[in-house]
């Protein structure tokens, strides 16, 4: 039988999401920063708050989505809540939560990590240091993760906290191809330029995929290829098809081995998302509209962390499953 409280439960997953949303905001932003050095680059860094439709928030208080305002929104305005240091906050406020659970070293090193994030000034933003700004980041989430692998006792926290990463990974690798495939490229001649093919490079290596994807196509790029790449290869952990049967499998540990009998509509919504990622091509997809299927992705991942939460985190029912139509 089941020992994990419910909102230890819900803490472990949104620790695991915030943490690998730190991860994936820092690799975008410094990919971004490399390849926003051409004519294009106010287009490309307005593109990250697209991303992350931000942009209503961003101009709020900012006229120009330059890369210094940019960059600071994304990092260490704390004002602002996609931001590195607000992910990286609400992941040690959920830590702080599973004090019981965790290895101290988990908490030691989160804590830390959000201390050194607060210290630092705006001006060690500049162009000379965001690649070590991101870089420090990126290896502090990677810290944290191979702690927790190496900590986290085995039981239903630890299947959550999978849950949520890959709910999170599926999540940001969908926006980056919704983002490449509207916003970056609109003009229909540029497409298989050598702009083009640099914009995919940087889409690969924001999703940390650049190396896996070459050991697949040696040489060339494309965007069938890659977008293909990031949708299906159930070999790659941060392609959508890998991340959505990653959860299926977790969830159905759950049901099976600790006897949590809730999730069924969960684990129906996935296995359609499964069924359709199982089967379907990217000339597909391409024919019948990018931006449509991956529209179709992100809601049934909506749906399935509603789901989640109606059975697991005791969220109110009716009001949220409303709240997901």
């Amino acid at each position: 039988m089941s020992r994990l409280l419910s909102r230890y439960a819900e803490s472990i997953y949104w620790l695991a999401r915030y943490v690998e949303r730190a991860e994936n905001l820092a690799r975008i932003l410094d990919v971004n920063e490399t390849f926003s050095r051409d004519s294009r680059g106010w287009q490309n860094w307005q593109s990250i708050l697209q991303l992350y439709s931000d942009e209503e928030r961003f101009f709020e208080s900012k006229s120009k989505a330059d890369a210094e305002n940019v960059l600071y929104f994304y990092t260490l305005d704390q004002s602002n809540p996609t931001s590195i240091i607000s992910a990286v906050n609400a992941a040690r406020a959920n830590a702080r939560t599973l004090r019981p659970l965790i290895s101290t070293e988990m908490w030691i090193q989160l804590n830390i990590f959000y201390n050194t994030l607060r210290s630092l000034k705006r001006e060690e933003l500049t162009e000379p240091r965001l690649a070590r700004f991101c870089t420090s980041v990126k290896e502090a989430c990677q810290t944290h993760t191979g702690i927790t692998e190496g900590t986290f006792y085995r039981d239903e926290g630890w299947f959550f906290y999978q849950v949520g990463r890959a709910i999170e990974r599926a999540d940001q690798t969908t926006r980056l191809l919704d983002v490449k495939y509207h916003l970056l490229l609109p003009r229909e001649e540029a497409v298989g330029s050598p702009f083009d093919a640099s914009q995919w490079n940087a889409v690969l290596r924001s999703a940390a995929g650049y190396h896996a994807f070459r050991r697949v196509y040696p040489s060339g790029i494309s965007q069938t290829a890659v977008a293909g790449f990031l949708l299906f290869h159930s070999r790659f952990p941060r392609s959508v098809r890998a991340c959505g049967r990653e959860i299926a499998d977790r969830l159905t540990e759950l049901r099976s081995t600790y006897r949590l009998k809730r999730g069924s509509r969960a684990l129906e919504e996935l296995d359609e998302l499964c069924a359709v990622l199982d089967d379907a091509t990217i000339e597909q997809v391409i024919n019948k509209g990018m931006h449509e299927f991956i529209d179709w992705i992100q809601i049934k991942l909506i749906r399935t962390h509603t789901e989640l939460g109606l059975a697991y985190f005791g969220y109110p029912q009716q009001a949220e499953r409303d709240a997901a139509q």
